[in-house]
Order: structure tokens, then sequence, then C-alpha cells
């Protein structure tokens, strides 16, 4: 399965959050805190592939663990990758697995969001308004799944049409992945 996945920092994020509640609903709060894995020599992130534990928190308390492996990208626009995911029942234990396989934990950060699961054009989508303290600004994050390279671009237009109904234009996009961004926020000088 490949994530098609584009990905706006929001200029209007009242108006987005607005049209999405209009559209869609209240959106369910959650807190992302998302454990990046590497090879000591550094071999995925070299070769554009994830390993990723994602501990999620829902506003009412409630949990979930992911355990996630991206490939390298198929489409340099969008950045959408080949996925492959999967709920895990213990947190510590699956740590525990991934670096007892030999991965070093990289890059930590926390996400907070509002996802929206909706249908469009007969596709399951996820729309997510994402703020992550490192980083300036609000995102939007629209999903779906694509089978394969060939149904890419189908999945891809659907999600540009989702943006487009919120009112998020073309040049707002950026495939920029959270990972390099909060990397590149942490090597900043701080001033003094």
């Amino acid at each position: 399965m490949i994530e098609a996945e584009l990905k706006a920092l929001l200029r209007e994020p009242d108006a987005v959050l607005r049209r999405l509640e209009a559209a869609y609903g209240p959106g369910r709060v959650e807190r992302y805190r998302d454990t990046y894995y590497d090879t000591p020599d550094g071999q995925l992130t070299a070769g554009d592939r994830e390993l990723r534990i994602r501990e999620v928190t829902g506003a009412d308390g409630d949990r979930a663990v992911l355990l996630t492996y991206k490939d390298a990208r198929v489409d340099e626009a969008s950045g959408s990758k080949p996925e492959h995911e999967t709920r895990v029942a213990d947190a510590e234990a699956a740590h525990a697995i991934v670096r007892g396989l030999g991965h070093r934990p990289g890059l930590v950060f926390e996400k907070h969001c509002r996802t929206y699961a909706f249908e469009h054009q007969g596709r399951r989508m996820l729309a997510a308004l994402v703020r992550v303290a490192e980083l300036d600004g609000v995102f939007l994050e629209v999903e779906t799944a694509a089978a394969d390279e060939r149904e890419l671009p189908a999945a891809l237009a659907a999600v540009r049409a989702v943006l487009a109904g919120l009112g998020v234009a073309e040049g707002d996009l950026t495939a920029e992945l959270y990972t390099e961004a909060v990397a590149a926020a942490r090597r900043r000088p701080t001033g003094k």
C-alpha cells in the first residue's frame, strides 16, 4: 500500500479549521509521540526509508501504539511512500524489540493533531491539522491509500480535490518531511 499524502503549511489555519468542522464534524484531538529509528550507520535515512514507533494519546486518555515502516518515496513531488503499519499492544516491548534488532533511536518529537476521517470520491481519507513545537505554523495533511504506483495519480487527485475544497492552494504544499524540518530546527543556533 502507498500512503498518498499531501501536506500544506497553512496561511489561514483558523479558516481551514472552520471548513473542516463544517464538512466533517468535530475532529479528534490527539498527541503523537514519534520515535524514529535507524541503523547505527544511518542506512535507513540514507535510503529515504523510515522505521517509527508512534504512541498516540487521545483527549479522552485512550492510547494506541503503531509500528510503521516506510520505504523510499515513489513520487518526489508529493513525498508519497509505500507504508506498512500495524498496531502493537506494548510500546516498551516494541521499543525493546527494535533496539534489540540493532536499531538506534534517532529523532523523537511530538505532533499535536486534530484528525478527521471521512470518505471522498469513494476513498477513505484522513485529514490532520498538525502543530510541531519546533516548527512555525500549522500544517494540514490529507491522505488516502493507493494500492500501487498505477493508482497513485488518482489517489493524489482525490487528495488535491479535498485540499482545494478546504481552500488550500497548490503553492502552499510542501514535500519536506517533519523529520527533516525538526532536525534542521534543532541544528539552528539559539539566540542568547
